[in-house]
């Protein structure tokens, strides 16, 4: 066999075995990556276990949406003006929430919630777009005009709101009367506030 030619097999066996230990070295690397996430995942599991067994996530959980949902046809029953939605998001423990339409945005194609955070465990109301093309116009509106009353995301991407407040920082859910009126009425003035807003920014 020529020389050229046994030079060339052995450069491309060569390339091969490099490529091929690349290829291991990276396989290891996902495998070593996986094993820890599903390690971690089986903890998150146990601790889940135990704390189901104890019983009081569930009455928690179970109490938790019983509220929301009277929240919600509390709404209803009080505002019928408003379309509200026939149902809550439960999500997956990230938040829940439910809305509502007041006509005024809803002309606009807007929409307020009424939503449970569960990473900070208090109430907020927010202000929500029908579709993220509407979400991004008024997004844009309320920054480009500095309005600073309420909250605003400084990004709309991955996030559901164009504006956000909080109702009840430590919800009480011992006076769920109190707690109910203390929502209200801070989703009452957040809406008043940009429904004024919009009547001075908007035709």
């Amino acid at each position: 066999m020529p020389q050229g030619a046994i030079r060339s097999g052995a450069s491309a066996i060569s390339m091969l075995l490099y490529d091929c230990g690349k290829l291991i070295n990276i396989l290891a690397k996902d495998s070593s990556e996986e094993l820890v996430n599903m390690s971690s995942f089986q903890e998150n599991m146990n601790e889940y276990k135990k704390q189901l067994q104890k019983g009081t996530i569930q009455k928690a959980y179970q109490g938790l949406m019983d509220y929301i949902m009277g929240l919600r046809t509390h709404f209803e029953n009080k505002y019928p003006d408003y379309s509200v939605s026939g149902s809550i998001y439960q999500g997956y423990m990230d938040m829940t929430y439910f809305s509502f339409f007041p006509e005024s945005l809803r002309l606009r194609r807007l929409k307020v919630g009424i939503v449970f955070v569960y990473s900070t465990f208090r109430f907020e109301v927010w202000l929500f777009g029908y579709n993220k093309s509407i979400q991004t116009k008024y997004w844009r509106l309320f920054k480009e005009s500095n309005w600073n009353k309420y909250r605003l995301p400084s990004t709309t991407k991955g996030v559901d709101s164009i504006l956000e407040n909080v109702l009840a920082e430590n919800p009480d859910f011992s006076n769920l009367d109190v707690l109910t009126n203390q929502i209200e009425s801070g989703a009452l003035k957040f809406i008043s506030d940009v429904e004024d807003f919009l009547s001075k920014h908007q035709n």
